[in-house]
């Protein structure tokens, strides 16, 4: 079994949770079961298919995942963008969590490549 702990892609995306977990704690209380609810569950969802993608088997099947784990990550961007826009988080704020994110995309986007690469050897 593969020590998902050890992946920086893992623990960059696991960066961005503890942040828009932090974040979203200062979001109103009419938004607990809306946009915080949503926002917490689309960041986690990325950490928890690069998990589930690496305890798996097979390559394709890694790939299945973090696929899954790029749709949560722009699910992500997009609840980060309006809690900017309806003023849940400062501009500052909104820029940490998307340089973050956008780090973040940057890893798992070299993980495709180098799966893609094993893929064909």
């Amino acid at each position: 079994m593969r020590n998902f702990e050890k992946l920086v892609v893992f623990q960059e995306a696991h960066k961005l949770v503890l942040l828009v977990y932090k974040l979203s704690e200062k979001f109103p209380k009419s938004e607990l079961f809306g946009l915080t609810s949503q926002i917490r569950r689309a960041a986690v969802s990325i950490c928890a298919n690069i998990v589930e993608g690496n305890a798996r088997k097979y390559i394709k099947e890694y790939l299945q995942f973090i696929s899954l784990a790029i749709g949560s990550l722009e699910e992500t961007k997009y609840h980060l963008l309006l809690a900017k826009d309806l003023g849940y988080i400062s501009d500052k704020e909104h820029i940490e969590l998307q340089d973050q994110a956008e780090h973040v995309g940057k890893l798992i986007s070299g993980l495709v490549k180098y799966l893609k690469g094993k893929l064909k050897s």
